[in-house]
């Protein structure tokens, strides 16, 4: 772990096993701080005696932010940290984490989360309150990470929350916050009604086709901007209470915190509940040393059908998603035309075909497709040090993982979903409605015993050895019940279910399924550190790990990393040279990864790929009645997986300047990822999958390389009792390669030599004045049709951004303060899917299409980038850069404005009061026209955006 902390250096240091905690000696005036790293574990050290390249963003940068997670809160707040929300869905987990590139093409590249010194399997954190946070940690380099071995190979993310502090007064503090949340906009030109009446009639198909042109410019029909019927201002509020104390020997913190986000699309919203308690004690001999961690939290959510991974092709359902009709939605219908999903069936029955689908979406935005998910967990850690004697101490620290989530979705059956499938298969009742249970235990326990000793003056040796033990356990059951009978059906109720009868066998069969996983890693380590004179430092360290994921020998793996230092600053040379701080540090290491299968966002990924090494073909089932079959896995497992290992090499400087005005990071990294799990390919004469009846088994094979630099940089301006002002910057450049890979036909492709995620394509270069075709360059040559496999060639343009970083202010001018964060991303390429459907003719009678078509090809229109409404080729545009768009993006990512009130109006019980104003995402400047360019796809469809919100605040302390 790898928290930093403001230590005072008169004070008295308390080291209990995760925990750091300072008593100031109250006797005197201090003014010189030290800051504390607290690496792994119960490792610890000072910033000059650090060998890691780490970040840590502090409380004052999470704290009263609208955001349902901390995570959207650390986007550009750390160099090589990229933090892309592919949702703004209330209480979404579609957050896509990166720490230093992509690891891997297949396995998972989720960095390791650690809570108060405990391994979290959580990647979520609904049920975490930001507002309880004291510090995160970003870990990058092997130095940092080896020390978690098998789960610290894509980074290390620590977080540790608030304590008590020993020998404090009792305090207490409230914080609220309320906004207004409203989804951005997207640019793209579109026709309004007479627009895709004339488009209609030049095409001949849909309403327009029977028009005149006098008709269309008489036309005072509907022209409906769905994005106003489909979309709400959205409210989110926030209520925190905390309370601290410190005795002699006993601290704690203890917190209640109430969240509560209504989307901007209506049936979506979240709420949490959430309650912690740290506690803190030693012995007064100071030898034993406890504290323990407890934390709360329950959540209720409902949320579109497509935030869930099983449902995610629906993001670009026509009859489905909203987010989608909203742009593509025609203009031409009207939003009052039905208030009932029996009315649209008598209206239009299942014909959608001139822009019916978005009654579909009304239907389903009235609450007829409900569903409610909740989430119970139980966070606890207890740590516990027993110092034999002023060098050697032994430390276990325990704790549980435990949640408990539910789920209850439903078809209703007057939804016009429902009665379009049942009417015309002659069923009587429609509709569905599904629940399940999950339970997920998770344990935790790490032993350690650490030795330091000081040599004489210059020499300090820092020893330990570990025990850490992880054990899950997974329980699932689920139900389906089909065929709802309207008169007594209530959502979750359990009642309206229609009985399943032998007479109709084939109608309202109940469905029920159960899973159960148990999965455990085990490992046991050693460390090494040694300083001399506080001038040169190195720190090593060798893990063993063992998975139950691997057999045989490829179940335990050796992992390890070495660094060192040098505090140049404290060499003679460098007196009165103006440095508080010059240090150079280098490390290597090479760390497994053993969750070589990605999972789906916000699951354990240890819970994936668990059968990767028993080499069968299917699985023995037993279906309705009992009766015997085979559920074919689809993929030969292969007893030969093993460990994916990222061999890391960092070289870093740190320095402070100025009498510690300016301070700074620079960082270069090479990270080459080796054994990657992948298609193995075979000869055909060698033999095929039976099951598949492919000739390709999974297994390691392939190479990637990450390389990249990174740099940090705060500014102290001003420090003035009554003005103060700093400015800060990050920002990083990777550069990744693929070294050894497969074919690849795609246009996304990981052949040697490429990017991750490069796109090959070829050139779209204009319309064939002509004919009205598209013209696409081939090798110089100037064609209309192309081969779709070998004419591809590499773009240099990849869906993952190459560079990532922010940059803000903080200011204070008296009482008055202003804090402003920018966060921004450049040289990332993905192909607008919205755009590429407003520009697709043949979808024009049922689609809002883009104004560039009313100036397609015509033989009396030649002179034109818009092709021919009828054009034989657009299809190749999907092998082409037309739809590829820059999603580089600045955003003002987050403004805080507001006044402390003078400590002369408080009186004696109050301590501070603060009133504020503040903006997230206010401001994006983007060539990207969609939604938002932030969320990482290669190919961007209608996603839940992150919304613009401003909020009103205060914070009270008694």
């Amino acid at each position: 772990m790898n928290v930093k902390l403001r230590v005072l250096t008169a004070g008295v240091l308390f080291f209990t096993g995760q925990a750091v905690f300072a008593q100031q000696d109250s006797t005197k005036n201090v003014k010189d701080i030290e800051e504390v790293v607290v690496l792994g574990y119960n490792k610890t050290a000072t910033k000059p005696k650090d060998v890691t390249a780490s970040v840590t963003v502090g409380a004052e940068k999470l704290e009263n932010r609208p955001n349902a997670t901390f995570l959207n809160s650390l986007q550009g707040e750390a160099a090589g940290l990229s933090v892309s929300s592919t949702s703004g869905q209330p209480g979404s987990s579609k957050m896509d984490i990166i720490i230093r590139g992509v690891s891997s093409l297949n396995a998972s590249s989720d960095p390791l989360y650690v809570i108060d010194g405990m391994v979290s399997n959580s990647v979520q954190f609904r049920n975490l309150n930001p507002n309880d946070i004291e510090t995160v940690s970003i870990l990058k380099d092997a130095a940092a990470t080896a020390i978690y071995g098998n789960r610290g190979s894509n980074g290390v993310i620590v977080i540790r929350t608030k304590q008590g502090r020993y020998g404090s007064r009792f305090v207490v503090n409230y914080s609220g916050s309320t906004g207004l949340g409203v989804l951005p906009k997207t640019k793209y030109n579109l026709v309004d009604a007479k627009g895709q009446l004339t488009l209609q009639k030049r095409y001949g198909q849909g309403i327009g086709a029977s028009y005149t042109d006098a008709q269309i410019a008489a036309y005072n029909g509907p022209n409906t901007d769905w994005r106003d019927e489909f979309f709400r201002t959205g409210i989110t509020q926030s209520h925190d209470l905390s309370m601290m104390f410190g005795g002699e020997n006993v601290n704690n913190y203890t917190s209640f915190g109430y969240f509560d986000q209504t989307g901007t699309v209506p049936t979506t919203d979240f709420k949490r509940f959430t309650l912690r308690n740290n506690l803190n004690a030693k012995s007064k001999d100071g030898k034993f040393v406890f504290n323990s961690n407890l934390a709360l939290g329950y959540s209720k959510r409902h949320q579109l059908l497509q935030e869930s991974a099983a449902d995610g092709s629906t993001s670009q359902n026509i009859v489905q998603n909203p987010l989608w009709g909203a742009v593509l939605g025609s203009p031409l219908m009207d939003p009052n035309a039905y208030a009932s999903g029996e009315e649209m069936y008598n209206g239009f029955g299942t014909n959608l075909n001139n822009g019916q689908t978005v009654y579909s979406l009304l239907d389903i935005l009235r609450g007829n497709l409900p569903n409610e998910l909740t989430e119970t967990s139980i966070v606890a850690n207890f740590s516990a040090t027993y110092n034999i004697n002023e060098n050697l101490s032994i430390t276990n620290k325990s704790g549980v993982d435990y949640k408990y989530s539910t789920g209850n979705s439903a078809r209703a059956p007057w939804a016009y979903l429902s009665i379009a499938v049942a009417r015309p298969a002659g069923i009587p009742f429609g509709g569905n409605e599904s629940f399940s249970n999950t339970t997920e235990f998770n344990f935790n326990s790490i032993t350690s015993a650490n030795y330091r000793k000081t040599i004489g003056e210059n020499h300090t040796l820092d020893v330990g050895v570990y025990l850490d033990y992880l054990k899950t356990n997974y329980r699932q059951t689920s139900q389906n019940r089909e065929g709802l009978n309207p008169l007594n059906w209530v959502f979750g109720a359990g009642t309206g279910y229609v009985g399943f009868s032998t007479t109709t066998p084939a109608l309202y069969n109940p469905t029920a399924s159960m899973a159960k996983i148990t999965a455990g890693t085990l490992a046991y380590f050693a460390t090494l550190d040694y300083d001399y004179a506080d001038k040169y430092g190195v720190s090593g360290t060798i893990r063993r790990d063992g998975t139950f994921r691997f057999i045989g020998d490829n179940r335990w793996g050796t992992f390890w990393s070495a660094a060192g230092r040098w505090n140049i600053d404290k060499e003679e040379f460098m007196t009165n040279s103006g440095f508080d701080m010059l240090k150079l540090r280098a490390s290597y290491g090479v760390i497994g990864n053993q969750n070589v299968i990605a999972p789906a966002y916000g699951q354990n990924p240890l819970l994936v790929g668990t059968n990767l090494i028993r080499d069968t073909y299917s699985l023995p089932a037993t279906g309705y009645n009992q009766t015997t079959g085979s559920i074919a896995d689809g993929v030969l497992a292969n007893p030969n997986v093993q460990w994916e290992e990222v061999g890391q090499f960092n070289v870093g400087l740190d320095f402070r300047v100025l009498n510690n005005k300016l301070e700074g990071t620079v960082d270069y990294y090479k990270k080459k990822t080796n054994k990657l799990y992948n298609d193995i390919i075979y000869s055909w004469a060698v033999g095929t999958n039976p099951a598949t009846g492919n000739n390709t088994i999974k297994g390691n094979n392939g190479k990637l390389q990450n390389e990249g630099v990174e740099l940090s940089l705060k500014y102290h301006l001003l420090n003035k009792s009554d003005y103060k002002l700093s400015i800060y910057a990050n920002g990083s450049y990777n550069q990744s390669r693929v070294l050894e890979a497969n074919p690849d036909t795609s246009i996304l492709k990981s052949v040697p030599g490429s990017m991750i995620g490069e796109w090959y394509l070829v050139d779209y270069v204009g319309v064939n004045a002509s004919n009205g075709e598209l013209l696409f360059n081939v090798n110089g040559q100037t064609v209309e049709q192309f081969d779709q496999i070998n004419d591809l060639k590499a773009t240099g343009k990849s869906y993952l951004p190459k560079f990532v970083g922010g940059f803000g202010i903080n200011a204070s001018v008296k009482n008055f303060f202003l804090d402003a964060h920018f966060n921004w991303q450049a040289d990332v390429w993905r192909m607008d899917g919205l755009l590429d459907w407003t520009n697709n003719p043949s979808l024009l009678q049922r689609d809002r299409m883009s104004t560039d078509l009313l100036n397609a090809w015509t033989p009396n229109n030649m002179n034109t980038n818009a092709p021919s409404l009828t054009a034989s080729n657009l299809t190749y545009a999907d092998y082409s850069n037309r739809f590829l768009r820059d999603a580089s993006f600045l955003r003002l990512k987050n403004v805080t404005f507001g006044y402390s009130l003078p400590k002369s109006l408080l009186g004696d019980k109050l301590k501070e009061v603060k009133l504020y104003v503040l903006g997230e995402n206010i401001l994006t400047f983007t060539k990207w026209q969609g939604y938002d360019p932030e969320p990482l796809f290669a190919s961007s469809g209608s996603v839940y955006p992150n919304l613009k919100t401003v909020s009103l605040g205060v914070n009270v302390s008694f």
